[in-house]
C-alpha cells in the first residue's frame, strides 16, 4: 500500500463522523458545476455484491490486490460513507435507475427472479431518460436484474405469484420472443443485458431487447465448493458463464470506442456480474489473492474495470468523463470465510454482510473520477446513496427533475468541485434489510425498527425492540442505546415513518 493511500485513509478515520444536518439540495437553473463543463460523459460501473474492506483504497488491510481502483481512487474522490439503498440486489438497482427508494414499488422485500415482470413501470422516470433529455446517447451493458417483460401466448401457463419476491418458473413466457418492456423503453438506446444474476437462470444475453441465441438448452445447477454457485435453468446453447465477467467488459470497451466517433455526450451504465456468485476468477488470477477464490474474483472484478479505464484513456475521453464506481451492496462474507481467512475483512470494520440492516450490509465503496473537474485526490465524508445519482446527474446537465419523481435523490454535484464543503447533501438516509426490516441514519445516530440483523447474520435475543447506536463513537454497532436515549430514537422512529409514507418534496421538506 502506497503512502498516498495509507495518507487518504487517515483523512478519512480523522475526519469520519462529522454530523451535519441540512436541507436537500434545490435544483434552480444550472449548477455552478454544470456552468463550468455542461456535458461531462458519465459512466457509472456497479459491482456486484462487493465489500467495502475489499478494495485496498478503503482498507489498508486488504488481502486483495486492487491496482486499477487504487489508481481510480487516487485520481478523485473516496467517499467514506455510501450506502446502497438497500443490502440486496434488486432494489438497490430500482433506487439508482429511479431515484426512489424500492420500498416505495410493489416489492417490499427480497429480490426479483430472473423471469420476474419489470419492476420499473413503463413511464417511470429514470437517469437514462434525464440524460437522454440532455442530448446524451444512453446504454447499459451488464446485469439488469429489474425484471422484463417477455410475451404471454398463453396465459393459462402462467402461475403467477402474490408477491414480487416469489419468482415466477418461466413456464407460459415466450423467452424465444423479443421483449414487450426491457431497458430500451426505459430510456436506454442501448442495451445489452443478462436478465438476473449469474447463479439465476435464464442464462442468456438480450440486446436491445432480442435474444441472440435461440438455441436453448437446460444446464445443471452447481454448489460445490463454497461460493461456485448457480441454479440449474435455461440457458443459451453458447453461453459460458465463466465468460461472463470478461465478456461485458468487452462489450463495453467496444461501446465506448463507438462512442467516441460521435459529437454526442454518452451515458453508460456498467453493472458487473462480479464478485457475486458463481465466483469463477480467471486462470491468471486463481491462487493470487489471500481471500480465496472470493478474492481472486475481486482482483478479477479490478482487472475488467482497468479494461475499460484503458479504453477509455486510449480514445481521449477521459478528461470529460465522470466515472462513478460502488457497489450494489455489502459483500456475502460469511463466518466461514471470516474463519478460513482471518487477515481479510471484505466489510471492513462493520458489522454484518449482505442482506443485513447493520453496516455491512449496505456500507459500499463508492469512488467518483473527473480529471476535467476534480482535480486532486480526496476523502469525502459526507453520507450519500446511490439514489442521490439522479438529482446529480440533473444538476450536472443543467436539468430539473420532473415533480413527483426521483423524490429519494439528493444533489451531491458540489463535492465534485469541493470536496471539503461542510453542508451536508442530505438530511437521513433510509436503510432497508432483504427482509424489509427499516433503519434511519440521521447524523451519527442509526436507528434500527427491529431486532437483529434483519438478514443473514445471527444475532443474540434482546429484549428490546429496536436498536439506536451512535456510530461516531460505536461504527461496529455494539452498544444498542436504545433505553440511554429513548428521546432520539423516538424522534428517529417519527422520521422514519414519515419518510416512508410521504417521500420528499422537491423543496426538500417531508412531505
Amino acid at each position: 500500500m502506497t503512502l498516498k493511500y495509507k495518507w487518504l485513509l487517515l483523512v478519512a478515520v480523522l475526519a469520519a463522523g462529522t454530523g451535519v444536518v441540512s436541507r436537500k439540495a434545490g435544483f434552480k437553473g444550472k449548477t455552478e458545476a454544470a456552468a463550468i463543463n455542461q456535458q461531462p460523459n458519465i459512466i457509472v460501473i456497479l459491482a456486484d455484491d462487493l465489500g467495502y474492506g475489499d478494495l485496498q483504497c478503503f482498507n489498508p488491510d486488504s488481502r486483495i490486490s486492487t491496482p486499477h481502483l487504487n489508481k481510480l481512487a487516487g485520481e478523485g474522490l473516496l467517499f467514506t460513507d455510501a450506502h446502497s439503498g438497500s443490502a440486496v440486489c434488486t432494489p438497490t438497482r430500482y433506487g439508482l435507475i429511479t431515484g426512489r427508494y424500492a420500498f416505495r414499488s410493489p416489492l417490499k422485500k427480497g429480490v426479483l427472479g430472473g423471469y420476474s415482470p419489470s419492476l420499473i413501470e413503463k413511464d417511470r422516470f429514470t437517469i437514462a431518460r434525464l440524460l437522454k433529455q440532455a442530448g446524451y446517447s444512453t446504454a447499459v451493458i451488464g446485469k439488469w436484474h429489474l425484471g422484463l417483460n417477455w410475451p404471454v401466448p398463453d396465459s393459462s401457463l402462467l402461475s403467477v405469484p402474490d408477491s414480487p419476491d416469489k419468482w415466477l418458473s418461466g413456464e407460459g413466457l415466450a423467452i424465444r420472443e423479443d421483449l414487450t418492456l426491457g431497458p430500451n423503453d426505459l430510456g436506454f438506446d442501448y442495451s445489452y443485458i443478462l436478465s438476473s444474476s449469474l447463479d439465476i437462470p435464464p442464462y442468456l444475453y438480450l440486446e436491445n431487447g432480442r435474444l441472440l441465441s435461440r438455441t436453448l438448452q437446460e444446464i445443471e445447477g452447481n454448489n460445490n465448493p463454497r461460493g461456485v454457485f448457480w441454479r440449474k435453468g435455461i440457458a443459451s446453447a453458447d453461453f459460458r458463464i465463466e465468460k461472463t465477467l470478461d465478456h461485458f467488459g468487452t462489450k463495453a470497451s467496444a461501446h465506448l470506442a463507438a462512442m467516441s466517433k460521435k459529437k454526442t455526450p454518452f451515458f453508460l451504465y456498467l453493472p458487473l456480474t462480479s464478485p457475486h456468485t458463481p465466483w469463477l476468477p480467471a486462470p491468471q488470477f486463481q491462487g493470487k489473492s489471500g481471500a480465496g477464490t472470493y478474492g481472486d474474483f475481486v482482483m478479477h472484478t479490478d482487472h475488467v474495470v482497468g479494461r475499460v479505464m484503458h479504453t477509455l484513456d486510449s480514445l481521449g475521453l477521459r478528461e470529460n468523463t465522470l466515472v462513478i464506481f460502488t457497489s450494489d451492496n455489502g459483500a456475502d462474507w460469511k463466518p466461514g470465510d471470516r474463519k478460513e481467512f482471518p487477515l481479510h475483512r471484505a466489510n471492513g470494520i462493520y458489522r454484518g454482510q449482505k442482506s443485513d440492516i447493520w453496516e455491512g450490509g449496505h456500507r459500499v465503496p463508492f469512488i467518483a473520477s473527473w480529471p476535467g473537474m476534480i482535480k486532486h485526490p480526496a476523502v469525502v465524508n459526507q453520507t450519500i446513496c446511490l439514489t442521490d445519482l439522479a438529482a446529480t446527474f440533473a444538476a450536472l446537465t443543467g436539468q430539473v427533475l420532473p415533480a413527483n419523481s426521483a423524490q429519494d435523490s439528493y444533489d451531491f454535484s458540489p463535492l465534485l468541485k469541493n470536496p471539503a464543503q461542510k453542508q451536508a447533501v442530505r438530511e437521513s438516509v433510509i436503510h432497508h434489510a432483504i427482509s424489509g426490516m427499516f433503519a434511519i441514519r440521521k447524523g451519527k445516530w442509526k436507528y434500527i425498527d427491529g431486532q437483529g440483523s434483519g438478514g443473514w447474520s445471527a444475532a443474540p435475543e434482546s429484549r428490546l425492540p429496536a436498536q439506536l447506536y451512535n456510530l461516531e463513537t460505536d461504527p461496529q454497532e455494539t452498544r444498542n442505546l436504545l433505553e440511554n436515549h429513548p428521546d432520539i430514537a423516538r424522534e428517529l422512529k417519527e422520521l422514519l415513518d414519515r419518510q416512508k409514507e410521504a417521500g420528499y418534496t422537491r423543496s426538500g421538506a417531508a412531505g
